[in-house]
């Protein structure tokens, strides 16, 4: 089940909202929210809860015997944890990839053939285990101490909007709202429209030209230039905006029933360099490997030559969180790469040269880098890549190529980009003094968003199944 699809808008949602807002004690109210999530985690493939079960009570019970404990034992059984939790995430995510290395080792030399374990990955499984790690982690830390009720922490890592595709929101950030909620018109009002924005971006937007992304990717063997280029631009809005939508309905989702999730998004396509970029890109990642990865490595605080290393090693682990796959470790290798390089420094440079071409220059990166992320394998990765420089032709586009190309998907690619890279100019006119002004923007902004999700709902009652593309990581 996904947010923009017909099952979930109207049937899941509504039914939820009736049975938690008809109760007043949050405990009941809870435990309503718990049960809705487990049936929205299980809705497809019921036995990924088993999964999440085990995960669940293995990071629960660690958690309150590394709490209670002194000295040694923490240590270890911290080291005992976070090894449960890699091997769990490393059976399901990697083994494929993993034997299929091995075998290329081992076939050539004694003959040997490891079977595949080909077991069916469960649904955020890097975004459910991170949120395990952190709080066990930060209960060693003595960040706080472990919370004793089970269904407390069920919760914390199965609330529903922020389950399978993040944000990674840490235990410190909604403790509290876990015992204590504030439910408000007001609150509602603001979360139904963070909510409805992040529905039309994923609808109407990345969802318009998934097709043509396809198209290119997929069904283009020797793309020309222009049929690269057409893709790679149309896969940047896609990605953008189907990961910012769905951040965006988990965060409005959450303010409705009362829990402040982090931001996710800071508008990344208008950054000026590769680090700025990955202070905008996916927040609650970046900011989960800074803690508790990149400073327990020693961060910034040795030789460069130490920083540029843990910047190297954040990054390949970073590609390799998102898929099990020589493409994404070499799209954590490619940042990683220029992140270096702009801290040896290209930093320096880079301040030197107008806007325009800062943003250029860290644009075509980003492209250049969505290329491995989306290409299936490295010899079709290398095709686009070819494609790009114009070794396949120039202007030649295929017959479905030209068919991808609908209106509706100029129009979303068109408002896509537009949306993505112009700065932010509302804030401009919400300090506007003009009272006429301010109830005229109000005024346009509830029509404009109650339009928005109009259309969206129209679309998902006759559109056919999207999945969001961060489920698979």
């Amino acid at each position: 089940m996904v947010f923009s699809s017909a099952p979930f808008l109207f049937f899941f949602l509504p039914i939820f909202f009736c049975v938690y807002f008809s109760v007043n004690s949050i405990k009941i109210k809870n435990y309503a929210v718990l049960f809705f999530s487990l049936v929205f985690y299980g809705w497809g493939e019921p036995w990924f809860v088993l999964v999440l079960a085990a995960s669940m009570i293995i990071n629960w019970s660690a958690a309150i015997y590394i709490d209670r404990e002194e000295g040694r034992g923490r240590s270890i059984a911290l080291a005992v944890t976070i090894t449960l939790n890699l091997l769990l995430l490393a059976a399901f995510k990697y083994g494929d990839f993993i034997v299929h290395n091995v075998n290329a080792i081992l076939s050539p030399m004694l003959g040997l053939t490891l079977p595949q374990p080909s077991l069916p990955l469960p649904l955020g499984i890097s975004f459910f285990t991170f949120h395990c790690l952190s709080y066990v982690i930060d209960v060693y830390r003595r960040r706080f101490h472990a919370n004793r009720r089970p269904s407390e922490i069920a919760l914390y890592i199965v609330l529903f909007p922020q389950l399978v595709a993040g944000p990674i929101v840490r235990y410190k950030t909604i403790a509290r709202q876990l015992r204590l909620r504030r439910h408000t018109m007001a609150r509602a009002s603001i979360g139904a429209r963070i909510f409805i924005i992040g529905l039309a971006q994923k609808i109407l937007i990345a969802d318009q030209v998934a097709s043509l992304v396809e198209t290119v990717f997929d069904h283009s063997p020797n793309p020309s230039m222009l049929e690269a280029w057409t893709g790679i631009l149309a896969y940047t809005v896609q990605i953008y905006f189907d990961f910012c939508g769905y951040s965006n309905m988990a965060v409005g989702l959450g303010f409705i029933l009362g829990f402040s999730l982090p931001r996710n998004f800071r508008l990344p396509y208008t950054a000026l360099s590769i680090t700025d970029f990955w202070r905008r890109w996916h927040i609650s990642l970046s900011s989960w490997l800074r803690d508790y990865l990149y400073i327990p490595l020693g961060g910034s605080r040795g030789s460069s030559i130490q920083l540029y290393r843990n910047l190297i090693l954040v990054f390949l682990l970073c590609g390799l969180w998102h898929g099990s796959s020589w493409t994404f470790v070499l799209w954590g290798a490619w940042h990683g790469a220029f992140l270096v390089i702009e801290r040896v420094g290209l930093n320096r440079l880079l301040s030197q040269l107008p806007v325009a071409l800062r943003w250029v220059y860290t644009i075509l990166v980003v492209m250049g880098g969505w290329v491995l992320f989306r290409a299936h394998d490295l010899s079709a990765a290398g095709t686009m890549y070819a494609g790009l420089l114009g070794s396949n032709g120039i202007d030649a586009m295929r017959f479905q190529v030209h068919l991808a190309l609908e209106p509706n998907v100029i129009l979303a690619l068109a408002a896509g980009w537009v949306l993505a890279t112009l700065p932010a100019w509302g804030p401009a006119l919400r300090r506007s003094a003009v009272p006429g002004l301010r109830k005229l923007r109000a005024t346009a902004d509830t029509a404009w968003t109650f339009g928005l999700l109009i259309l969206s709902l129209l679309y998902a009652a006759a559109g056919t199944y999207s999945p969001f593309l961060y489920f698979r990581f």
